[in-house]
C-alpha cells in the first residue's frame, strides 16, 4: 500500500473515531445486539431497522479503541440499503480482509479497506470484527418485530 493511501486510510479511521456518522440510538428499531470484548474493554451496541427487505437504518454506541469505533461506523455506511444476504457477504469479505489482508473483489468493501492493515496485528482482529458480530446477532433478533 502506498504511503499516500495509508495516510488517507489513517485519516479516515481517526475522523470516524472522533465524529462517527452513525453514533447514537434509533428510537424505532426491529433488531439490536451488543458485542463485548472483556479482554480489552471494547463494547458496541447496535440498533437496526429494516424496511422493504433492506437495512433502512443503523446506529451504534461504541466504547473502545479507535479501531472498534471506526469499524462500527464504517460498517454502518457499508450496510445501509443492503439485503441480509448482501450484509452477510460483506461481513464474510471483511472478516477475510482482517484475517488474511486480502478480500474478494466482490462485494466491494469501499472504505472498509481502511481497516485492512489490522490483519498484521492479530491481537487487534477482534477490535475490527466485534461490530460485525453484533450486527449478525442484531439481524437474527426478532424480539422487536
Amino acid at each position: 500500500m502506498s504511503d499516500n493511501i495509508a495516510d488517507l486510510y489513517q485519516s479516515l479511521i481517526m475522523e470516524r473515531t472522533k465524529a462517527p456518522h452513525h453514533a447514537g440510538r434509533l428510537s424505532a428499531f426491529d433488531g439490536d445486539a451488543e458485542g463485548d470484548n472483556p479482554m480489552c474493554g471494547d463494547r458496541t451496541h447496535l440498533w437496526i431497522r429494516r424496511a422493504g427487505g433492506k437495512l433502512a437504518a443503523i446506529a451504534h454506541e461504541t466504547r473502545g479503541c479507535a479501531i472498534t469505533t471506526a469499524a462500527s461506523d464504517l460498517m454502518g455506511d457499508a450496510v445501509l440499503g443492503k439485503t441480509e444476504a448482501e450484509i452477510y457477504a460483506l461481513a464474510d469479505a471483511f472478516e477475510s480482509l482482517i484475517s488474511t489482508g486480502t478480500a474478494p473483489a466482490t462485494p466491494d468493501l469501499a472504505d472498509l479497506r481502511a481497516l485492512g492493515g489490522v490483519h498484521e496485528y492479530r491481537s487487534r482482529h477482534r477490535c475490527a470484527t466485534l461490530p460485525w458480530q453484533a450486527l449478525r446477532a442484531a439481524l437474527k433478533d426478532q424480539s422487536h418485530g
